[in-house]
């Protein structure tokens, strides 16, 4: 939770702009749906640890029985959705018969988690979902992957990576070391930390929870065989071929070979046997964006084929990719971006207390810029007032109607030529102080014949 100044709000707007032109070229229609949920579709047990972390909101008026409450569902009745992807399965099931099949969805909303801030991350942040319903293929993967890369792309990132798994080969792995099908969870929660703590430190893990050392020498000796290439999933296959379904290995073979070979932006996709991901709602292929800059995930997603079925009782297929907007813009501000602009801006300034009569016209002209697509300014000159973030110190300018910027560019110009290049150096001083100076002012532009 924070405030957002001018400057990171510009850059959001033109992100969430961007999103809404790209993935709308991919055919995704934008949807919306409430901030408060029910806390029943909330706690559902499909959010993994985020379930934790949901702001519950007190039962309201009459419902409100304080001195009679002896559990929290007694006082709770509804909470602050802290993801997009569980509104979007009430919201598919409530609205499916009056939505197209397959069904392509976009949103952008607030989502609010009780976690601990840090960097990129915060209690209230905004979400971008792309979702693809109704449609069993791997070309729903493909289509994820692509758009979202496509707008990464757009944003000038270069350099990262997709990072790609599947669900049923991580229950293969476990089921093939050893380990009892009812402990896959707890398997998966310590692998997930593979990153930080290291191969060795998963193992201690593992060894702390009392699994049988044989189990897991075998299960961390598939990762120390495993490329990260196509090549990887190949050797999972044949590995696996007692506990795993030939498709899953070579679907999720045809998703990384078709991305490659149609992808416009720059980055590698890389298959990663210790991707997790921590929602347990997903059932097949799962992905995550890592940019080094961040040293972290940017974005992720996968298919959540039974969760829709939670709510209508009939499972429909569904695949969904969130990129991590507030880390996105994040390094769009530490990279001091600059918003690509086609018309260009300029800057009106004015004397204090112009007459009306002299306004009119200027705020006319203004118009006809903003008309061409002209980012327009106007603004009244103040004395010793600082101007944006050029920090260009402006005094009152007298008798004169309005002065652009290109004005002082211009003098300069005209007196390098008449005095050469011997005073660059002090040039910019000596303009400066020729414009602002009202007697200097009208003396030079004489000589230059500038009105």
């Amino acid at each position: 939770m924070k405030d957002i100044l001018p400057k990171e709000m510009e850059i959001r707007n033109y992100v969430m702009n961007m999103i809404r032109e790209t993935y709308g070229t991919f055919g995704f229609s934008s949807i919306e749906t409430p901030c408060v949920e029910h806390i029943e579709n909330l706690s559902s047990k499909q959010g993994g640890e985020n379930e934790k972390l949901i702001f519950k909101i007190l039962k309201r008026g009459e419902k409100l029985k304080l001195t009679e409450a002896e559990a929290e569902s007694d006082l709770v009745d509804s909470g602050l959705r802290y993801d997009l992807t569980v509104p979007l399965s009430r919201y598919y099931s409530n609205n499916a018969n009056e939505l197209p099949a397959p069904f392509k969805a976009l949103q952008m909303g607030n989502v609010w988690r009780a976690d601990r801030p840090q960097r990129g991350r915060f209690r209230q942040f905004m979400q971008c979902d792309i979702d693809i319903l109704g449609e069993p293929t791997y070309l729903a993967e493909i289509e994820l992957v692509l758009a979202t890369t496509t707008l990464l792309g757009k944003l000038d990132f270069h350099n990262f990576t997709i990072r790609i798994n599947d669900r049923k080969i991580l229950k293969a792995m476990a089921q093939y070391s050893g380990f009892p099908q009812e402990s896959f969870d707890t398997v998966f929660i310590i692998l997930d930390k593979m990153d930080k703590i290291g191969i060795e430190g998963v193992a201690e893990e593992l060894e702390k929870e009392g699994f049988a050392k044989e189990s897991i020498d075998t299960y961390l000796g598939l990762f120390k065989e495993i490329t990260s290439d196509i090549e990887g999933v190949r050797y999972c296959k044949e590995k696996l071929k007692d506990v795993l379904d030939s498709k899953v290995a070579e679907d999720l073979e045809t998703i990384i070979s078709t991305v490659d070979s149609v992808k416009t932006a720059d980055f590698k996709m890389s298959f990663d046997p210790t991707l997790v991901r921590g929602m347990s709602y997903y059932t097949g292929p799962i992905f995550e964006i890592s940019m080094d800059e961040f040293g972290g995930s940017v974005g992720g997603g996968g298919r959540y084929d039974e969760m829709i079925g939670k709510f209508t009782g009939n499972n429909t297929s569904a695949c969904g990719f969130s990129i991590g907007f507030e880390r996105i813009v994040m390094l769009l501000l530490e990279r001091n971006y600059e918003i690509p602009t086609k018309n260009g801006k300029k800057a009106y300034l004015i004397e204090k207390n112009m007459p009306a009569d002299k306004l009119l016209p200027i705020l006319k002209q203004a118009e006809e810029e903003r008309k061409n697509g002209v980012q327009v300014n106007i603004s009244i000159m103040k004395k010793n007032k600082k101007l944006n973030s050029e920090g260009i110190e402006k005094t009152q300018v007298n008798n004169t109607s309005v002065y652009f910027f290109t004005l002082l560019i211009q003098a300069v110009d005209k007196l390098l030529e008449l005095l050469g290049t011997a005073i660059i150096f002090g040039l910019t001083s000596l303009g400066l102080t020729i414009i602002f100076n009202e007697s200097l002012r009208n003396i030079v532009f004489q000589m230059l014949g500038l009105k």
